[in-house]
């Protein structure tokens, strides 16, 4: 287990903890939050040996392999395929001996690597480096590509591949959904979850971490703080405690009577309807949210547009796309005041095409599309970041906007977006990826803008300022349309979705859970249509079939006999090792007079983990054997 005791970490003049203690057991998935600045990163620095306590203790089992995900990915002329395979490093260096001893004719040496990379599952591994590369959005076709030719965070993705492929006891993620779409946050948030190691998972994705984990740590005041149950549970604990805060309190009851207000004044309003529908939501699920942020430095507010006109932008059978190629057809579409709307469909399916239509960066090829000479649109997407001044600072970025504004009031406007004091006054460089997405968005909501264009607007951004532009975004009275992996984003802040999909931009009948069995469904339909077309096989006669049938059973016979045994083996062995995670789940196990007992515990999971892997393998290498004597036959 992982042990941390009496601890103190300063970095520079701060103390990131102080007497802070901390356990995490054996195969337990652990989240890991708290504000921005209070160490969660450090911790993990710690774990992987690349910061030192300044007091106190801290172990980690040795022998324990660890995974993270590493931060900068060079520009390599390799294959994103084998720059994934370079991350098990145990693998390479098989390779490289094989490669020696291959050379040399060193028949002895041979054999035995040929033995380890078995024992490895080396003969496995392409195999399963390109099934992650494909849960992670790559096609077959771009796996060949060179690393060199995919963008930050496509190399991103590349990184996390490797980290999930490395055989490990102990999985560090920090923050792995940025750079990642809604329908590959589905895929890697069932990776995870089938993860039989142990998992320390930094998130700002709060539906995310509650599929995930069964255990929370808060990192707040340079405690670490342990809570039972996921982020949900963590949150209705930790508001237990705060709810006797009168500010907090106060604070609360004054948003929920100016959205009830808003709901009051304007439920029975066909044209604000489903802006006061929302509100509902919104009110609905206020007490589970407020509580836990009442230390939020983020008071971010929409001002109300100088004009709304109804409707903001009409389309009428549009075809979208770039030169000849039609990405998306017969598109209709209308924005008025008051819609809400969330993007669905998978990557590449042309959401982002669409985007570009209602900002004017593309005109329709075919069809009407007509924007209301009043629109003012509020555009968001990550690469707005790289048109930030980076020798201004944010101040100096309102005031080009707002030339004419007093200081005091572009002060207090960024002090809502976390801009306090010297920091509204510093130099943009050296900022966060957080912190420049937040400037964006203050810039964008400073526009007033009547119709929302948010492109993964959450991304960089932690769980407080998520809160607030959630919060922000009840109270806008135009038109959003909304492209986001963050589920709690989307659920209260969107009332309609659509479906891009096959060309085509669809009303979706359904909420986020329907759309993700929508993708299980669509991904199992597309492997039935593979098998059926890979099923086409030459007529023979009757007898001739009898015949063959009768020898590729002989055949097979004593190799389908092995793998009966080794199924039942493996099913011996994991009833055990259920058996033996159930002790690893007794607390007692891991007091000093239960040391011997655990110890052995621990061994024989070992032991059985390895004879598990040893028997999977050796089932794997029939059945290759099997579909090589098949192939045989039906090739003849």
């Amino acid at each position: 287990m992982i042990n941390i005791s009496q601890a103190q970490l300063i970095r520079g003049t701060k103390t990131l903890l102080d007497e802070a203690n901390l356990t995490v057991y054996p195969g337990h998935k652990v989240g890991l939050v708290g504000a921005n600045g209070t160490g969660k990163s450090s911790l993990l620095a710690l774990i992987l040996g690349n910061l030192q306590l300044d007091k106190g203790e801290f172990s980690l089992p040795a022998g324990w392999q660890v995974a993270t995900v590493a931060q900068e990915t060079p520009a390599l002329e390799v294959s994103a395929l084998e720059y994934v395979l370079d991350g098990d490093i145990e693998f390479r260096q098989l390779e490289a001996q094989l490669a020696i001893a291959q050379e040399k004719d060193d028949g002895h040496n041979i054999a035995l690597i040929h033995g380890k990379i078995d024992a490895i599952g080396g003969y496995a591994i392409r195999s399963r480096a390109s099934s992650l590369l494909a849960g992670l959005g790559f096609s077959e076709p771009e796996q060949s590509n060179p690393v060199k030719s995919f963008s930050g965070g496509w190399r991103m993705r590349l990184n996390l591949a490797q980290a999930l492929l490395c055989r490990s006891d102990l999985l560090l993620l920090d923050e792995p959904t940025n750079h990642l779409d809604l329908d590959t946050m589905y895929w890697l948030e069932g990776w995870i979850k089938a993860y039989q190691g142990t998992l320390i998972l930094i998130s700002h994705d709060r539906d995310f971490i509650d599929g995930i984990v069964d255990e929370i740590v808060h990192v707040e005041h340079a405690k670490l703080n342990y809570y039972k149950g996921n982020y949900s549970s963590f949150e209705r604990i930790r508001a237990e405690r705060l709810s006797q805060q009168q500010a907090a309190f106060e604070r609360q009851q004054k948003e929920r009577a100016h959205m009830q207000s808003f709901v009051d004044r304007f439920r029975y309003k066909a044209s604000k309807a489903k802006q006061a529908q929302s509100r509902l939501k919104a009110l609905e699920k206020m007490a589970n949210l407020l509580p836990s942020q009442v230390d939020s430095q983020f008071h971010m507010a929409f001002r109300e547009p100088d004009a709304l006109p109804n409707p903001l932008a009409t389309m009428e059978n549009v075809s979208i796309g770039y030169g000849d190629k039609t990405v998306l057809s017969e598109v209709k579409l209308n924005l008025v005041p008051g819609a809400r709307i969330g993007l669905l469909g998978r990557n590449g399916a042309g959401k982002s095409t669409l985007i570009k239509l209602l900002t004017g960066d593309l005109a329709p090829i075919t069809g009407k599309y007509q924007p209301n000479p009043g629109l003012n649109i509020g555009y968001f997407a990550q690469h707005q970041i790289e048109f930030l001044s980076l020798d201004d600072t944010p101040l100096q970025h309102l005031v080009r906007l707002a030339p004419n504004a007093k200081e005091l009031e572009l002060r207090s406007f960024l002090g809502g977006f976390g801009f306090n004091g010297d920091m509204a006054m510093s130099a943009v460089r050296p900022f966060s990826g957080g912190e420049k997405a937040r400037l964006v968005l203050a810039l964008l909501v400073w526009q007033k803008p009547n119709v929302l264009l948010l492109d993964e607007p959450t991304n960089h951004l932690d769980l407080e300022m998520r809160h607030a532009l959630t919060m922000a975004l009840q109270t806008f009275e135009g038109a959003m349309v909304i492209v986001s992996h963050d589920r709690h984003l989307l659920r209260l802040s969107c009332s309609d979705y659509y479906l891009v999909d096959q060309g085509a931009v669809k009303p979706f009948q359904g909420d986020l859970d329907d759309y993700h069995q929508w993708l299980l469904d669509a991904a199992k339909a597309a492997q039935s249509s593979a098998a059926k077309e890979g099923d086409t096989k030459p007529t023979i006669d009757k007898k001739q079939q009898k015949r063959f049938e009768a020898e590729l059973r002989q055949k097979v016979s004593p190799l389908r006999k092995q793998q009966i045994k080794l199924e039942t083996q493996q099913q011996k062995i994991s009833t055990r090792l259920a058996e033996l995670e159930i002790d690893l789940a007794d607390g007692s196990l891991y007091e000093a007079e239960n040391k011997a007992k655990m110890t052995k515990v621990l061994n024989e999971r070992t032991e059985l983990t390895q004879a598990m892997d040893e028997s999977e393998m050796t089932w794997l290498d029939l059945q290759e054997q099997i579909e090589v004597i098949e192939q045989e036959f039906t090739l003849n």
